[in-house]
C-alpha cells in the first residue's frame, strides 16, 4: 500500500496519506493510530476514546463523518464510544455545542476527529491521519472551532475554489470507500486494545 508522510507547511505537523484507491490496508492504518492513541493517552492522562464524527447528510461530500458514525455504531464497538451519526449528524450548527458538551462530559476522553476535506487532485480518496486537533469547515470557507486530540480526514475533492456547492457533485462511491475503509481501521484498533489488555 502506499502510504506517505509528509509535514504540514502551517504548522510543521506529521500527516500520514493512505491511498484507499488502491489495495488499502485496513491494518496499516489501524497500527499507527492505535500507537498514536497510545501516546496520546499516556501524554493526557486519559483513558477513555471517542471518536467524533463531523458532516451532514444532506450533502455527499460532507456526508463522510456521518457514514463513518453510522457504521461504527452498526458495529458495536465495546471501548470506543462514538459521537456523530447519519440519524444525529455533528455539523457546521451544532458543532461548538457538541464541543461545550464534551468538554463538560467527557474530559477524561481522547477525542479522534473525523471528516471530509478537500485537497490536491492527485490526493482524492486518499485518507490522512495526524495529531492534534482538526479545524472542520476549511474546504468550504467555514471558521469552525477546532476539535480533537488525533484527526483522520477523507480527502473527497480536488477543488481549490471553496465552493460549498462542489461537494454536492462528490461520488458517493468514493466516500462510501473511505467510510468503509476508516470504520474498518477503527474496528481492528479495537481489536488491537482487547489483545492488548489496554482497555
Amino acid at each position: 500500500m502506499d502510504i506517505r508522510r509528509r509535514k504540514s507547511p502551517s504548522n510543521g505537523r506529521e500527516i500520514y496519506y493512505y491511498d484507499t484507491s488502491k489495495e488499502f490496508e485496513a491494518a496499516e492504518l489501524a497500527a499507527r493510530l492505535y500507537m498514536m492513541m497510545r501516546e496520546e493517552l499516556k501524554k493526557g492522562q486519559k483513558n477513555k476514546v471517542l471518536v467524533l464524527c463531523i458532516g451532514t447528510d444532506r450533502s455527499t461530500g460532507d456526508s463522510l463523518g456521518p457514514l463513518i458514525g453510522y457504521q461504527l455504531r452498526q458495529r458495536g464497538l465495546k471501548h470506543i464510544h462514538v459521537v456523530g451519526t447519519l440519524n444525529r449528524p455533528v455539523h457546521a450548527m451544532n458543532l461548538e455545542d457538541t464541543i461545550f458538551l464534551l468538554e463538560q462530559e467527557c474530559s477524561d476522553y481522547l477525542i479522534i476527529a473525523v471528516d471530509a476535506s478537500v485537497g490536491m487532485s492527485s490526493h482524492v480518496g486518499c485518507i490522512t491521519l495526524g495529531k492534534g486537533a482538526l479545524k472542520p469547515g476549511l474546504g468550504v470557507s467555514k471558521e469552525l472551532q477546532a476539535v480533537g486530540d488525533l484527526f483522520i480526514t477523507g480527502i473527497v475533492s480536488g477543488c481549490g475554489g471553496y465552493d460549498p456547492m462542489m461537494l454536492q457533485s462528490i461520488r458517493l462511491s468514493t466516500v462510501m470507500r473511505m467510510a468503509e475503509c476508516i470504520s474498518d481501521s477503527i474496528c481492528l484498533v479495537e481489536k488491537l486494545w482487547e489483545s492488548m489488555a489496554l482497555v
